[in-house]
């Protein structure tokens, strides 16, 4: 049967129609997006190592706890030793990128979702095509537009992490308690202030898994975008694949699991509404957990019959 839909000559044709009509606008995403990567980038490789492993320890003493901390430095100072510290921080810094401008797009995306049924009826589509499209598809399109090197990387990142902000602010939002939203208006709450006072603090924990979901995969793009040039752990990755070097990918895979993990961590307790121990604290009670079992007993209160 000769019958075929030329579906990819489709594509081809409105690729090729973009690009004659609305390069000036490609033009100036590239510029962009390739400020805010070096910006970033520049910055975090100009901080010390030191200093940064300093940086996240005191994060995850705040955040999370002592174990996670020491965990952290020793993933650090790991990474050090194998090499790879600038290319995991250009890695961070591209996800970093690529995280803050899906979530810009994606969380007012959701909200949109969230209040009319018309445009969950119109996103939703386009979301199911975004998560099932294999991450490689996107490295075409993103090639051509804009070329070669971080920014197309960070811009085929961008689309392929931006679905769970969108989902998951949605389903926050529209899991808000209908008494909370009628109690807002009640108090004579604007639609705006109803929005922000009421309806994303209640929703910020679901709101918080879409950030954290964004972040990781962004991370797993990252990787996948250095066949267009992105750079960090990537690079490290694919010469291991062009080589058959066993030991050289195992070092850029592990130096992505130890990012992904402190990130990992690290965002998800910014959605439990929690009271947080101050570092003195946490240092206390790691102190107190070396120092048990060195004799030091508590007083037992007084028995009475």
């Amino acid at each position: 049967m000769d019958y075929r839909i030329p579906v990819g000559d489709w594509i081809e044709a409105a690729v090729e129609f973009l690009l004659n009509t609305i390069q000036p606008f490609f033009d100036g995403v590239t510029l962009v997006v390739g400020w805010l990567v070096d910006q970033l980038e520049s910055g975090m490789l100009g901080i010390p190592e030191w200093l940064f492993i300093a940086i996240i320890a005191l994060l995850g003493l705040w955040r999370v706890g002592w174990r996670f901390t020491l965990f952290a430095v020793i993933s650090m100072g790991l990474v050090i030793g194998m090499g790879l510290w600038a290319e995991t921080v250009v890695t961070v810094a591209l996800v970093i990128a690529a995280s803050v401008v899906a979530l810009a797009i994606g969380i007012p995306m959701g909200i949109l979702a969230a209040k009319s049924d018309i445009a969950l009826a119109i996103i939703r589509p386009v979301l199911d095509l975004m998560q099932t499209m294999p991450p490689f598809v996107y490295l075409i399109p993103a090639a051509m537009f804009f070329g070669l090197g971080k920014v197309p990387g960070t811009i085929a990142t961008i689309i392929f992490a931006m679905p769970p902000a969108v989902r998951l602010t949605n389903l926050g939002i529209r899991q808000v308690g209908r008494e909370m939203v009628e109690a807002g208006l009640a108090f004579g709450c604007t639609r705006g202030q109803l929005l922000a006072k009421v309806q994303i603090p209640v929703a910020m924990p679901s709101i918080m898994a879409g950030v954290n979901q964004v972040i990781m995969l962004a991370l797993s793009m990252v990787v996948i975008a250095s066949m267009i040039g992105a750079g960090g752990l990537g690079n490290v990755v694919l010469r291991g694949i062009q080589r058959l070097d066993i030991g050289l990918g195992f070092e850029g895979g592990l130096g992505v699991v130890i990012a992904a993990i402190i990130l990992d961590r690290l965002t998800q307790t910014f959605g439990h509404h929690r009271k947080q121990a101050g570092v003195l604290e946490r240092l206390k009670g790691a102190a107190q957990w070396f120092t048990r079992g060195s004799g030091e007993t508590k007083d037992k209160p007084a028995q009475h019959k």
